[in-house]
């Protein structure tokens, strides 16, 4: 799928992976409209990048994700890629889960609900075009679960499910299904300085949007690449490995 000349959604997309995934296909020649909770990420990334175009939307919230493709009909309606990117990520101790149930529901709305729901609500609008494409960002961790965030890795693994379905459904179709699997990349997700051991997100995008261009459908790289042409055995050794890690870190145990 060339992506030039594209009118592009990026929900998450004014800070880490989605705001770098906006830049680069602004560069590339596309429009690209930007989707976030908040109005401050929203004035700084479009500062950033004035060519942004920006909708504000809380997507743990369901009306509000119906209210937010009504907004695209009305000012972006050439949109055929919708990237399901926006997720958050929290260091859950389930033995000491204690919070109200709408506290971890929340990570699950947005990491899993919210994407399911805006590929309906934006599916006819998708199938009417002559190349569209929706793009959902899951993680490494659907292939080597992270226990330290068990409702993100949860919520990223029904998203893995959700999107296999949904690709076979709309193989005949000229909407095309892709699925980013990152490994650790060095943004603010799960908070300043989680991830500063990951890979530079200015390495990761380019290897991103050529594997789109080339129709990889499952986009992998560094460790979720090995990973995902991995043996069952390998990843659970993995898995296991990357829990001894963590599973005494002081900040999990009082999490």
């Amino acid at each position: 799928m060339e992506l030039v000349n594209k009118h592009v959604v990026i929900t998450g997309g004014t800070t880490g992976i989605g705001f770098n995934l906006a830049k680069k296909l602004l560069e590339a020649g596309n429009e690209v409209l930007v989707v976030d909770y908040s109005e401050k990420n929203i004035k700084e990334a479009l500062e950033s990048s004035p060519a942004l175009k920006a909708i504000q939307a809380d997507l743990s919230n369901a009306e509000e994700r119906v209210k937010l493709v009504g907004k695209l009909e009305e000012e972006f309606p050439e949109y055929d890629v919708f990237i399901n990117n926006a997720g958050i990520q929290r260091w859950i101790n389930l033995k000491n889960a204690d919070k109200d149930w709408s506290f971890y529901h929340q990570e699950l709305a947005i990491n899993f609900e919210a994407p399911m729901h805006l590929s309906i609500l934006v599916m006819n609008h998708l199938l009417a075009k002559r190349e569209a494409a929706i793009i959902n960002v899951s993680s490494g961790l659907v292939l080597t679960p992270g226990a330290w965030v068990p409702f993100y890795t949860s919520g990223k693994t029904g998203l893995h499910g959700f999107t296999e379905t949904l690709r076979l459904q709309l193989q005949d179709t000229a909407v095309k299904v892709f699925e980013i699997f990152p490994p650790a990349v060095n943004t603010e997700l799960g908070g300043s300085s989680e991830h500063s051991y990951g890979v530079a997100v200015d390495e990761f995008i380019p290897a991103v949007v050529a594997q789109i261009e080339e129709d990889q459908f499952h986009i992998t790289y560094g460790t979720s690449e090995e990973q995902f042409n991995a043996t069952k055995d390998f990843n659970q050794q993995t898995t296991q490995n990357t829990w001894n890690m963590f599973k005494e870190n002081p900040t999990f145990l009082n999490a």
